[in-house]
């Protein structure tokens, strides 16, 4: 099944809703238009024939829908516009994250293909966009869903075989990693596709908690709903209902907890699982009279959520401090407040606790995701018609909603001015401007975290690092690779004739010795299974002005020595190709799991960065 990468409001499992192409602007006469001229949206179609031959007609959901491309849950109205929405002043939510909003790309045109229906995707209906995209000829491609985990191999998995498709005619795939919090869970890692992360900005969304002691709880909600006075505090386990075991009334759950012992009252809750359902349990405390929630959430307190009662989310350590009040207090009273919004919050970025997380299941040597852009707590255009999730069921036209579908049409937008400046770089060539310019440090000059509390994170977090649009406009050295390229490293894993057509849609025959599969030109430099010393070739194009030097230094992995060779290239003009060699001598095992280091290219106006990941199984 696919599913769209966003965390709803109501929900905290992969969802599949709307595929949204971009078309960007690549002639020069484009960008002469005026900015105020219409047709922003060029282009919309959508495909039903799959989900109805799978599931029975639209109608028989019971669910809004439009038949037709237009949106009908504000999952596509939100990626479109983070893509290429232009400038409006003071959009907002509820008065949350006012200011003025525009998409990464504002000059862009955008082709929209909805292709997935109450979130689910069919497989046909998702390759029937990826054909009449690719025929209609977009320039970039933004896939803000994916796969459930596991990954599908890639000759089964429909877009996999979609993006390979887009690619070989020179388009660029960006897809959302995923968001199932755990190891091993990346989706859309084919090397032929960007995978993108998700991390926090430098923002965010205070609901805080007043105790009656005074102390002063810090709370993350999108909450703008006034509290007018204090009311009595109860923990969801003291509340259970008739037959009901406390543990299982502490997660409020349907017809867990005693109205008379809520009504009136802030209600403590806790999560059972990751995938909980947050604003329902909202609803629930709601239904049984009380007035407000606080939930402890260890893993989703940095992530805003709307509710239908004044509520909001506590980590461990509030939750620790509120739990001492309340066993003090013979009377224990708070109010929660309504959102502030708190600008150039540090330390920022973070990954978000939600993004899914390497190694890549199906070619480890391959890391994966490939690069981190913003996808927490995100304001962006919603349809009005889509009020599910929406505080009172009310019509909004922006809203703010967290996913690694929300970071990837920021990486889409970088992509897309890179298209219009470099229209003749193949997909791989921009891939790699994003990746090898991308940022490892927060704005405290520290190694980018991950929620919660910033624990230690590593390129399966991030990918290369964090986007750095500017820099990627002027990468310094491009690691190029063509379809071929891509068969001969499906070659090397041991894809068989039928698999490779099953991808292509032709015979394909395997050389009698491929290429190794850790010579593959990716812009990032992984080994699975290293026994022993090992080379591992590269080769990269120059574009600058000019002659220049670049020089090679390491970020040397734990337990492993790496040589450059040669330590400098030396390019006379832009254009020219130069190949290295990198030597890994281990001088001891990683234990059955990779370690990390980078190689940086520099020469004084670039720096070109490649992570390592190895594997070393025996030295």
């Amino acid at each position: 099944m696919i599913r769209e990468q966003s965390l709803d409001i109501n929900l905290h499992k992969q969802l599949q809703k709307d595929l949204s192409f971009i078309k960007s602007f690549v002639h020069s006469q484009h960008c002469l238009l005026k900015p105020e001229l219409p047709r922003k949206i060029i282009g919309a179609r959508f495909y039903s024939k799959g989900y109805e031959a799978e599931n029975g007609p639209l109608e028989s959901a019971n669910m809004p829908f439009f038949r037709s491309p237009r949106d009908a849950d504000g999952h596509g109205t939100h990626t479109a516009s983070t893509i290429a929405g232009r400038a409006v002043i003071n959009a907002s939510l509820y008065g949350m994250a006012m200011g003025n909003a525009r998409g990464g790309a504002p000059s862009a045109r955008l082709a929209i293909y909805k292709a997935c229906w109450f979130n689910w995707c069919t497989d046909a209906d998702v390759l029937s966009a990826f054909d009449d995209a690719i025929h209609d000829g977009v320039d970039i491609l933004s896939l803000s869903l994916g796969p459930d985990p596991p990954q599908p191999n890639y000759f089964e998995d429909a877009i996999s075989i979609g993006s390979f498709h887009a690619f070989q005619k020179g388009i660029l795939v960006s897809a959302s990693a995923g968001n199932s919090f755990l190891p091993g869970t990346a989706s859309n890692v084919a090397p032929w596709i960007l995978t993108v992360a998700a991390s926090s900005i430098d923002r965010e969304f205070n609901s805080n908690i007043y105790l009656g002691n005074s102390k002063v709880l810090k709370g993350v909600s999108l909450n703008p709903i006034t509290m007018g006075s204090s009311y009595g505090l109860i923990a969801g386990s003291a509340a259970a209902a008739s037959g009901i075991p406390a543990t299982n009334a502490s997660f409020c759950k349907n017809n867990t907890l005693d109205p008379t012992l809520i009504k009136g009252k802030i209600v403590i809750c806790t999560t059972e699982a990751v995938t909980d359902n947050r604003r329902q349990k909202a609803i629930f405390v709601k239904q049984g009279g009380g007035v407000g929630m606080i939930l402890i959430d260890h893993n989703a307190k940095e992530i805003g959520f709307q509710f239908v009662i004044p509520s909001t989310i506590i980590g461990q350590g509030s939750a620790e401090e509120l739990q001492a009040y309340m066993s003090t207090e013979k009377s224990p009273i708070a109010r929660i407040y309504p959102t502030k919004t708190i600008q150039h919050t540090k330390p920022a970025p973070k990954v978000a606790a939600f993004s899914s997380m390497g190694p890549n299941v199906v070619t480890p040597d391959i890391l994966k995701p490939d690069i981190t852009g913003p996808g927490e707590n995100i304001l962006a255009a919603w349809s009005p018609v889509s009020t599910e999730a929406t505080v009172d069921n009310l019509p909004v036209n922006y809203n703010i909603i967290s996913g690694t579908s929300m970071s990837c049409p920021h990486i889409t937008a970088v992509a897309a001015i890179l298209k219009s400046h470099q229209p003749s770089w193949s997909p791989a060539a921009i891939k790699s401007a994003i990746m090898t310019t991308a940022t490892v440090m927060d704005n405290t000059n520290r190694l980018i975290g991950r929620d919660p509390n910033g624990t230690e994170t590593t390129p399966f977090d991030y990918g290369s690092g964090h986007i750095n649009p500017v820099a990627a406009l002027n990468p310094g050295l491009i690691y190029d690779y063509d379809s071929q390229d891509i068969l001969n490293y499906l070659c090397s894993h041991g894809a068989s004739p039928a698999q490779l057509k099953n991808l292509t849609g032709e015979l394909v025959q395997c050389p009698k010795s491929p290429t190794a599969s850790y010579n593959f030109n990716y812009p990032s430099i992984g080994v699975s299974n290293m026994n022993g010393s090992l080379s591992v070739h590269r080769t990269v194009t120059y574009y600058g002005k000019g002659s220049t030097v670049f020089v090679a230094s390491i970020d040397n992995p734990d337990g492993v020595n790496v040589t450059v060779s040669p330590t400098k290239l030396f390019f006379k003009g832009t254009g020219e190709k130069l190949t290295f060699r990198i030597d890994f001598i281990p001088f001891k095992s990683s234990n059955g799991g990779f370690v990390f280091g980078a190689l940086i290219w520099n020469n004084g106006m670039h720096r070109v960065r490649s992570p390592i990941g190895l594997n070393v199984l025996s030295i």
